[in-house]
């Protein structure tokens, strides 16, 4: 079995660029790095670095295996967290991914819950939007976004709850020509400046996308984020128009006003994905429930099967 700690050293000295910086970050001596480094090519019987001028280069077969390595790495590292965290008795703890509107609108009610029937719970809420794999562990719950129009997203491993189906709004100044409608068509849309929050093209990015090309465009972005709070804060600096789910609609500056989104009406659905879990399954069910009357005071729930 390949070492891990000769694995994490290989991902430090590529990332470093060299030996030495690597061995500074990592508190060891540069002798002790190359030492790990010449075992586990013994080890693997790969050629990992090259000599390149005074320095050295990580071959195809290093990086390929530094990439191929980063999950399992990272799996030992939430499983020595989780070690420490038995040993120091914080056994009662739940790990929680969300978007970060999510995280706003509704994770304050559902840590209430939680920390109302196991005051000694830790919550770990992580944004899975930033961390795709996860935060310091494998969360027990992943609430995630999806078109309604695509086939229902399913996580290996977990089991999925639909909690909620919401509409888009176009987010614009008071001012605006546009605001003076109850609600505005994607095709008064076409000629606006847009202020895009999903730079990572993720489905909420994807919803919209697909909303503008059905009117016949493609939006005019003046501006690329990955945070909606900072999108807001351009528009209401004047620079355009954004549009965001209900949900993220909390909290808009004074200058900003929201109109729902018609022909074609945007909108998307809301899942939670539970892992089963042999000693959190208490927790588990407490964090779902509380997900659902969140979602449930947000507007209408949507079916389970879905």
């Amino acid at each position: 079995m390949l070492d891990p700690h000769r694995l994490a050293i290989l991902r430090a000295v590529i990332a470093a660029g060299s030996i030495h910086a690597a061995a500074r970050n990592l508190h060891l001596a540069p002798a002790t790095v190359s030492q790990h480094l010449r075992a586990l090519a013994r080890q693997t019987g790969l050629v990992l670095f090259e000599k390149n001028g005074r320095g050295i280069e990580a071959t195809p077969a290093a990086r390929h295996l530094c990439e191929a390595s980063a999950d399992t790495l990272n799996s030992l590292e939430r499983l020595e967290r989780t070690v420490e965290d038995l040993r120091q008795g914080r056994a009662e703890q739940i790990a929680v991914a969300c978007f970060a509107s999510v995280a706003q609108a509704w994770m304050p009610e559902v840590v209430l819950a939680l920390r109302a029937r196991s005051p000694d719970v830790v919550v770990e809420i992580s944004i899975n939007e930033l961390h795709p794999t996860g935060g310091r562990r494998a969360p027990d719950i992943d609430v995630r976004n999806e078109s309604l129009d695509g086939p229902p997203a399913h996580l290996e491993g977990y089991q999925r709850h639909a909690l909620h189906e919401e509409d888009f709004c176009v987010v614009l100044p008071v001012g605006h020509p546009l605001a003076a409608h109850p609600a505005v068509t994607m095709a008064q849309l076409r000629d606006e400046p847009w202020i895009d929050h999903d730079i990572h093209d993720g489905p909420t990015g994807r919803i919209i996308t697909r909303a503008c090309h059905a009117a016949g465009y493609t939006p005019h972005y003046v501006a690329r984020l990955d945070d909606h709070h900072a999108a807001t804060g351009l528009a209401a600096a004047g620079l355009g128009i954004t549009v965001l789910p209900r949900i993220a609609l909390t909290g808009l500056p004074a200058s900003l006003t929201a109109r729902p989104l018609v022909d074609p009406a945007v909108h998307r659905r809301i899942v939670a994905h539970t892992r089963p879990h042999p000693t959190r399954a208490r927790l588990i069910h407490t964090t779902l429930t509380a997900l659902r009357q969140a979602a449930h005071r947000s507007g209408p729930s949507t079916p389970d099967e879905h």
